[in-house]
């Protein structure tokens, strides 16, 4: 016992030296550029008013699902909503799961097999790489949005029984789309098996908040696509969409599937009606783009203050260098009313910690500028 007091001991204490010990923190600044509710709909006092009085309406109510899904837990209205999700999604099939982490973790463990190789972008999320540890697979990164990385590691291994490639379609720490359309064409022609995420494009982008890759036309060359309920969507929980029987075969093999209690009714009616909310109103997919330009722009003025990409996805990016700069400057900006978050190392590379900035729809153009103005000021 007083071995591991000393071990955990230790270690926080080295967070503590390195200045990224992790901390529960509640916001306390006025304006949200910090969290993933991208289209303000967890908090769309409309949308929530629609999906309570739906959940009312419900004959058979119940605080929790009581069971997984293979138990008491399903219901008609979750498979209602897969069938909803998949049309949606352009897929034959869809399958929920709890959280984007959940699912992306039961689907890797479970597809790839001993003999395998899954190549990763080296920016995955650690869900994704969550996954490729509980597998028997071999795991290999490859350069981020690096074709030639990529063919080469696809080349060198032919003699795998499956290859498979797992990528996002917005990277949520620098906020850049992938080479969608490359990597497929390029995956396609190797008989490579792409697991995409599409996290951070759910809502954002495509037909109906439909994704990326939908936007693209390319769906149908991925075998697996996650989709996360608990950013522009303002739920929780997420899918996997793909065809039925990679539906079938995960509900037979996806351990973290298998044994978890379903999600209760009431997040289920939320998800439901936030897309259709969604469909029923483009505008908000405009505004936010109209925002992310008007953010892009206006950081571009600002003479003694460049950003090193240009996003066009609500996550920018800010690289400031050390744990201790990084942090002080995002305590500037929150004492000056603007919430934003310090990303520090490990979470991201040694010297390529960075202000994580969101922008939403509920943001106006004076607070961004004001945002932008007070950042310039202290870089």
């Amino acid at each position: 016992m007083n071995f591991f007091k000393t071990r955990v001991e230790e270690k926080l204490n080295q967070r503590k030296i390195e200045g990224n010990l992790r901390q529960l923190s509640l916001p306390s600044a006025q304006h949200d550029f910090f969290s993933n509710d991208y289209l303000g709909l967890a908090r769309n006092a409309e949308l929530s008013q629609i999906v309570e009085e739906t959940y009312l309406s419900m004959p058979e109510r119940k605080l929790g699902a009581t069971g997984s899904r293979l138990l008491s837990g399903n219901s008609h209205y979750a498979m209602q909503l897969e069938q909803e999700l998949a049309q949606i999604f352009r897929g034959e099939a869809a399958l929920l799961f709890n959280s984007g982490y959940h699912a992306n973790s039961a689907l890797i463990s479970c597809i790839s097999q001993k003999g395998d190789v899954i190549l990763y972008d080296e920016l995955v999320h650690a869900s994704l790489r969550e996954g490729y540890r509980l597998s028997f697979a071999q795991h290999i990164p490859f350069k981020h949005n690096d074709l030639e990385d990529l063919e080469k590691k696809i080349m060198a291994n032919q003699t795998a029984q499956t290859i498979f490639v797992v990528i996002e379609s917005v990277y949520s720490m620098d906020g850049d789309n992938c080479a969608l359309a490359e990597i497929l064409t390029l995956c396609k022609k190797y008989d490579v098996q792409v697991i995409l995420d599409e996290a951070h494009s759910t809502g954002v982008f495509g037909e109906n908040g439909s994704g990326l890759v939908c936007e693209l036309g390319l769906e149908n060359l991925c075998l697996a696509r996650v989709y996360t309920f608990g950013k522009a969507v303002g739920a929780h929980g997420a899918c996997v969409v793909g065809s039925q029987t990679l539906i079938d075969y995960l509900v037979n093999f996806a351990r973290g599937f298998i044994f978890t209690t379903a999600a209760p009714l009431h997040s289920l009616v939320s998800v439901a009606c936030a897309f259709r909310y969604i469909a029923q109103h483009p505008e908000l997919q405009q505004d936010l783009k109209n925002k992310i330009q008007f953010y892009n722009h206006f950081i571009q003025q600002i003479s003694n203050f460049k950003p090193q990409t240009i996003s066009n996805s609500p996550i920018q990016v800010v690289q400031i260098s050390g744990n201790e700069q990084c942090k002080k400057t995002a305590n500037h900006l929150i004492s000056n009313g603007f919430e934003v978050r310090a990303i520090l190392a490990p979470t991201v590379k040694i010297g390529e910690e960075r202000l994580r900035i969101c922008l939403h729809t509920f943001n106006a153009e004076t607070q961004m500028r004001e945002l932008l103005t007070c950042l310039s000021s202290t870089t």
